[in-house]
């Protein structure tokens, strides 16, 4: 299926590795011009290359999304450098789970902040596009209580009702605004990974509880995002999808 997002331009926050790599680089298979941001220079420049071989336009900055001024300027050059923006992906988080100031801090000022501000510096942008659209990714500890139940979970709640005020607020600008929930999903350097070498008591419980025996991975959860993200999906706004090989049970 052709998704219509050829030529189209993408800004992805946290595109260097991972959930967020993974969904720039789908972005870029299906030909769109692709930004990314992270903190570390050289996944950045490693973002940028891969995508640059994939033979659409590709840029990148490192920068500390909790930092407003840096990520707005990342947004106002990637929509210089591709001459608009089409699509605004959501994706960092300081993955704090606890229940101390200190994770509450951080989690309301990388994952939510980041995300009301992406989104502000991004809308004047969008607001120009034929077929403008916002994904904020989320996790199904947002979406029920889980382990991470805390700050990390209300704060991946918030952004699941945010979006859905956003694409209320925003439906009269043409822009569109969803949610994408993943469970548990296993990649170098993330933290399944960390848990499975750290704590290999919850890796086990948790691929135990899981329906499909296995954790996903961030390709699944990117074909996703590109979906919902895409001209194809342009009834689909407001939802949260939800990408967890049926580990949830809420209705």
């Amino acid at each position: 299926m052709d998704l219509g997002l050829k030529g189209k331009k993408v800004a992805v926050t946290g595109g260097s590795k991972g959930i967020g790599r993974a969904i720039a680089e789908g972005f870029g298979d299906e030909g769109a011009a692709v930004s990314v941001c992270a903190r570390n220079t050289s996944e950045v420049a490693a973002a940028v290359a891969a995508l640059t071989a994939k033979g659409v336009k590709a840029f990148g900055q490192a920068l500390d999304v909790a930092d407003p001024a840096a990520l707005k300027a990342w947004i106002v050059a990637s929509a210089a450098e591709f001459n608009g923006l089409d699509v605004l992906v959501c994706n960092v988080s300081a993955l704090a789970v606890g229940d101390s100031a200190e994770t509450w801090e951080k989690s309301f000022r990388t994952d939510m902040m980041h995300t009301v501000n992406a989104v502000a510096a991004a809308v004047p942008f969008l607001e120009k596009s034929d077929c403008a659209s916002i994904v904020l990714i989320s996790s199904v500890s947002g979406f029920e209580v889980d382990f991470a139940a805390g700050s990390y979970g209300a704060i991946k709640a918030a952004l699941i009702h945010y979006a859905k005020g956003l694409s209320r607020q925003l439906v009269g600008k043409g822009i569109r605004v969803n949610c994408v929930s993943p469970g548990n999903t296993y990649f170098e350097g993330g933290i399944w990974q960390n848990i499975e070498n750290n704590m290999p008591d919850l890796f086990a419980s948790t691929i135990k509880v899981n329906p499909t025996g296995k954790f996903g991975t961030a390709e699944e959860v990117a074909n996703g995002v590109v979906f919902i993200a895409s001209p194809k999906a342009s009834r689909i706004s407001g939802t949260n999808l939800v990408i967890d090989g049926a580990l949830t049970v809420a209705v």
